[in-house]
């Protein structure tokens, strides 16, 4: 019990520091009356000029009050109700000295030290105050503003306008909280459905894992141990075959490297992905005397990249693996000439190949354009903000160019994090 007092002291005295010195901040309005607004503050205010002349009528009539003194009581009256949705704080500060000096002057045959006007005007502030304020704000306003009442009033009956405010502020208290509960309510109903539907993605990207490792992972694997394999069984096999199906070997052993690390990133949650190092600009003459030792004539020509971002480099690695990759399926035997350059901070890469070598074929095009591999390809520029033209040239092979820059452009309808 010790305890109760200083913590009903702190109870009180941050609701009084709101109400006596803290910010204002105007309530959100409603949405239906927005429409309307152009219409009815116009008709409110003339309203309320019209009850300010009204109440100092009142004041004239009742108490002799002079007409200058009258008419700056009567629009003080009305004034808090002016301000009350905008400055509802401040609204109510007014409203708590004009009950002071709305007494002024009263008669002895007045039953109630104030106008009609200001009464009413002072349930209309304590109802929007108990719309938008914290409850604890709330009632330390409504008990400041009974206390007047019990001062000036008490030779009357104060229990009635008592039981009248307190009755005004507990319905809009009821109303502010349960708008809370609905609020809170709705919010937490949203982030349930953002949490199934992230829960409904991971689902998704584990079945996709699984069915890669138990399919594709497993013929990746089967492919390894064959071409591992094979000089054992075949032991007849010349040393050129041998180093062939040793580069077989290791370029399937290193595709499924590549498959776990992106399994590791389908099944990660919460972003903790795999931070393995990603390959760049400095890995493409690797890719290229791998694709030579597959048979593949290719020349390479990158001069002066260094600077390139890590970004950009990851994405013209991916590029010319996927351009090296159609053109061993559609050109066959045909010469294959990577050339890199940087212009203008950005990286402009071209990857040309000839024609298949007579006999060799190359599919045609599906009719419907170009596969997965090329669509990969210019999503990727198009996350750096560049562009990827993939198609044949007129000498009967295929060309991919790309214009990389280093620093994608700002869009106005995107939001940018750090």
């Amino acid at each position: 019990m010790e305890s109760s007092g200083p913590g009903i002291a702190r109870a009180v005295a941050g609701p009084l520091w709101l109400l006596a010195w803290g910010p204002d901040r105007p309530p959100p309005p409603a949405r239906r009356w927005i429409k309307f607004r152009l219409y009815a503050i116009p008709l409110a205010l003339l309203a309320l000029a019209g009850l300010a002349l009204a109440a100092a009528e009142y004041l004239q009539n009742t108490r002799g009050t002079a007409f200058p003194v009258a008419v700056l009581l009567g629009a003080g009256s009305v004034l808090p109700v002016a301000l009350v949705f905008r400055r509802p704080l401040l609204a109510w500060r007014i409203a708590l000295v004009m009950e002071v000096l709305g007494v002024l002057g009263r008669g002895p045959s007045e039953a109630w030290p104030w106008n009609p006007v200001q009464i009413i005007a002072l349930l209309v502030v304590l109802a929007v105050v108990g719309l938008t304020q914290r409850s604890a704000v709330t009632w330390v306003a409504t008990a400041a503003s009974l206390a007047p009442i019990f001062v000036f009033a008490g030779s009357t009956n104060p229990w009635g306008p008592a039981v009248l405010y307190v009755a005004v502020v507990l319905v809009a208290d009821t109303v502010a909280r349960r708008r809370q509960s609905h609020r809170m309510l709705a919010e937490k109903e949203e982030l349930t459905a953002l949490e199934r539907a992230r829960r409904e993605v991971l689902e998704e990207r584990a079945r996709i894992a699984r069915e890669m490792h138990d399919v594709v992972a497993h013929h990746m694997s089967m492919i390894a141990v064959q071409a591992e394999t094979a000089p054992y069984r075949v032991p007849e096999l010349p040393e050129s075959a041998r180093e062939e199906l040793a580069a077989i070997a290791g370029s399937a052993r290193s595709a499924l490297a590549d498959m776990r690390r992106l399994l590791g990133v389908l099944r990660a949650e919460n972003g903790e992905t795999p931070r393995a190092p990603q390959p760049g600009l400095g890995e493409v003459p690797e890719l290229v005397e791998t694709a030579r030792r597959a048979g593949m004539p290719v020349t390479l020509s990158m001069p002066d990249t260094a600077g390139v971002p890590a970004g950009v480099g990851l994405t013209a690695y991916r590029i010319v693996q996927e351009a090296l990759a159609n053109a061993a399926r559609h050109a066959p035997g045909g010469p294959v000439r990577i050339a890199g350059r940087v212009h203008h901070e950005r990286l402009e890469l071209a990857v040309r190949n000839g024609p298949a070598v007579p006999g060799r074929t190359p599919p045609p095009l599906a009719a419907d354009g170009p596969g997965l591999g090329v669509a990969g390809m210019r999503e990727r520029a198009a996350l750096l903000g560049g562009t990827v033209r993939a198609g044949r040239d007129e000498n009967g092979g295929y060309t991919v160019t790309a214009v990389l820059p280093f620093a994608a452009p700002v869009r106005p309808d995107a939001e940018r994090t750090p």
